[in-house]
């Protein structure tokens, strides 16, 4: 390999491939010839490979163009064993989690080539299993607090709350001081509120045509879907903020010059594509930063669901259907 590396890599390494099918058990994992990080990335040999709903989400393309044979995931844990031109060397060796462009091969093998400006450094007594389990959630939470201004006392509403960036969100929002309301199933309720949620409500907006509590709140996190979001509208106050993590509203959600609503997007996955350096590096600060905050306690990680790389496509498949609680992480041995 022309690239710096002070490890012994092997020709071939093993990954999940994708053949067209929007079947998780469909992926087939094969050998793959082993190629050097390309200019700006790195070559991080994964140790623990986190699973999320876009993994199995993405399969049935649309959401983007992959060509047969290409390796899904974008989540993983590991240690940097190359770097690509214009990447320092002293990246080899480090202990590191990231969250891998759509774009370009991810983390569902072996070996993940990674930018390497999204790459997070692990603290050193992360175990790599918690490490895997944060990129996607908590950047995406974070992501997502962050387009709500700070006003401490104020009353925020996360519905949907009971899933992986949920589980970010209520801490997030409890610790910037708002005051947070958790829309999720009943049985996530007591976990919720020991993360800091004061208030939990039951189910979601599915079978309404809206929220029937009155305007109530400064600010709505929806992490279920565009048309979830746009029910959710009449839950805000004037000058109130919607943020939407799953799909978008349709359009403006109130006339000129009534309430001010301002909605907000939130897609992690579009920054590979338009966000800039300095835009990464807000995001890998704040993800360093929540990576700390676990390993000293102070931020708590989902409950985790171990299993081994070889069963990734049947976990993929059981992630699809809910068929466990906690977060879904292959390990390879």
């Amino acid at each position: 390999m022309n690239n710096g590396s002070l490890f012994s890599l092997p020709a071939h390494y093993r990954a999940w491939r994708w053949r067209g099918s929007a079947e998780p058990l469909e992926l087939l994992l094969e050998q793959v010839p082993l190629q050097p990080p390309a200019a700006g990335e790195v070559l991080v040999r994964n140790a623990v490979i986190g699973l999320n709903p876009v993994d199995w989400k993405v399969l049935a393309g649309g959401l983007i163009d992959w060509q047969s044979g290409h390796i899904p995931g974008v989540d993983g844990a590991g240690e940097v064993v190359a770097t690509g031109e214009g990447v320092s060397t002293q990246w080899l060796g480090h202990r590191v989690a990231y969250h891998a462009s759509l774009q370009g091969h991810g983390s569902f093998a072996e070996y993940t080539p990674v930018a390497a400006r999204a790459l997070l450094r692990l603290p050193d007594k992360l175990a790599f299993e918690v490490a895997a389990s944060m990129p996607c959630p908590a950047l995406t939470a974070w992501i997502a607090i962050e387009k709500v201004p700070v006003q401490p006392g104020q009353s925020l509403l996360i519905s949907g709350a009971g899933g992986a960036v949920g589980q970010y969100l209520v801490q997030l929002a409890a610790a910037r001081g708002f005051t947070v309301s958790a829309m999720a199933h009943p049985r996530h309720h007591e976990r919720l509120r020991a993360l800091g949620a004061g208030e939990c409500l039951t189910g979601s907006l599915a079978n309404k045509r809206a929220w029937d509590g009155g305007r109530r709140f400064h600010a709505v996190i929806d992490a279920v879907s565009g048309d979830h979001a746009q029910n959710l509208a009449s839950a805000l106050r004037a000058n109130g903020h919607l943020v939407c993590i799953q799909g978008r509203v349709p359009g403006w959600l109130c006339p000129p010059f009534g309430l001010t609503l301002s909605i907000h997007e939130v897609a992690l996955g579009a920054l590979h594509v338009y966000g800039d350096d300095t835009a990464w590096q807000h995001l890998t600060t704040a993800g360093e930063r929540m990576l700390h905050d676990i390993a000293e306690g102070c931020l708590q990680a989902e409950a985790l669901l171990v299993r081994d790389f070889d069963q990734l496509a049947q976990l993929l498949k059981d992630l699809q259907h809910r068929n466990f609680s906690g977060k879904a992480l292959a390990k390879i041995l």
